[in-house]
């Protein structure tokens, strides 16, 4: 086990990580307990964590409606739970759902408003409830950034802030044993995509190369015999490791045209799972950024295959490196399957570029109708 302080968070990383915590966690009086329907129980970080807080009589509640893609909704109802209760500290154990959604409502609880406000900019996060972060997958890395992802209920509009850090967070790789075959691919391709795009931003510098670098080459060597043998612990920790740094890159980096088309998608269809939206759109995307950012590209992709060059005519050459290996792993989704049809091209197209334009604001090249008109068709 390690400790890892970055940004305003101190990490905790392996087996048992929580038990270090048991006598800070027993100076608080008031916690909110944040998760989604089940994996917080199922994971067994649940009864972890109330263990330790009926063993020091610490009041607690559970907050348990943050639904995948959460809705801003969920996230004011919560940022009312935290206040009406005066919470001292808020504890969300969960993937990027529960732990985005507390990191706003933190936010929203000390600092006022409503989400739309933080989304418009017309409100800043000043003060916030502390937050100790309990990660349950190797996909988000919003344990180590100052990330979270909302969806707006009226508009449909999936928002990304620059909110907070979590005070604490915890990465137990086991935990994410309970992660089924679709769950570890998704997420594991959520963090290779965060390496992916991180090194090919406008924004990219050498740290944030080398761990992306770093991170897509523990996922290329173990995602694939681990989705064989998803009780591996050691390979779980592995990807729990990869999923992290990826997180600490496009916090020091940013992502680009993936996510900006994956948030839109997700936000009009809150069925998609994050990663599998990035995975669909992944490669096809990656056939554009490879063209005028080879040398970038190549260095992340040649995990995947040594023999790609950092040249533009290499660029279909490393759409479909990312096609095998993804086929390798076991995805093979369309996104027709989420019921997409070229009717929503339009549809898709006002929201990359009217109401979430700023996603792409660190894309390496411009983004056109026509590249998002492909890029869509092709994952269709």
């Amino acid at each position: 086990m390690f400790t890892l302080r970055y940004g305003s968070t101190k990490l905790y990383f392996g087996v048992n990580a929580l038990s270090e915590l048991e006598e800070c966690i027993s100076c608080y009086r008031e916690v909110v307990v944040v998760t989604g329907k089940s994996s917080a129980r199922v994971s067994g970080a649940m009864g972890d964590v109330e263990k330790i807080l009926r063993n020091h009589g610490v009041n607690y509640v559970v907050y348990d409606n943050i639904s995948p893609n959460p809705w801003a909704s969920q996230v004011e109802e919560l940022a009312e739970v935290i206040w009406s209760r005066g919470a001292d500290l808020v504890v969300a154990i969960g993937g990027g759902s529960p732990i985005d959604a507390a990191k706003i409502a933190s936010v929203i609880a000390l600092s006022g408003g409503r989400v739309k406000d933080y989304v418009a900019g017309s409100r800043v996060p000043k003060r916030s409830v502390p937050l100790l972060a309990i990660n349950l997958t190797h996909g988000t890395g919003t344990e180590v950034d100052r990330y979270a992802v909302v969806t707006l209920d009226d508009t449909r509009e999936k928002h990304g802030l620059s909110v907070k850090y979590p005070e604490i967070s915890i990465d137990d790789p086991r935990y994410t044993l309970t992660l089924d075959e679709k769950q570890t691919i998704y997420t594991a391709l959520d963090a290779f995509y965060h390496s992916y795009e991180s090194a090919t931003c406008k924004s990219r510098n050498l740290f944030v190369e080398s761990l992306a670098r770093e991170a897509t080459s523990i996922i290329a060597s173990n995602l694939p015999r681990l989705v064989s043998d998803l009780k591996n612990l050691d390979l779980r920790e592995k990807l729990l490791y990869a999923s992290m740094i990826a997180g600490i890159a496009i916090d020091s980096g940013s992502t680009h045209v993936i996510h900006a088309i994956e948030h839109v998608l997700s936000g009009l269809q809150p069925k998609l799972p994050h990663g599998c939206g990035l995975a669909l759109i992944g490669p096809r995307s990656i056939y554009y950024t490879h063209k005028v950012v080879p040398e970038y590209s190549a260095y992340v992709l040649r995990t995947l295959d040594p023999t790609l060059k950092p040249i533009a005519e290499d660029a279909e050459k490393a759409q479909k490196t990312v096609e095998e290996f993804q086929h390798e792993v076991g995805f093979d989704e369309r996104l027709s399957d989420y019921g997409f049809t070229v009717k929503d091209i339009d549809l898709i197209l006002d929201y990359v570029f009217n109401k979430l334009n700023y996603l792409h604001e660190d894309s390496p090249f411009p983004l056109t109708s026509e590249i998002v008109k492909d890029i869509v068709t092709y994952s269709l």
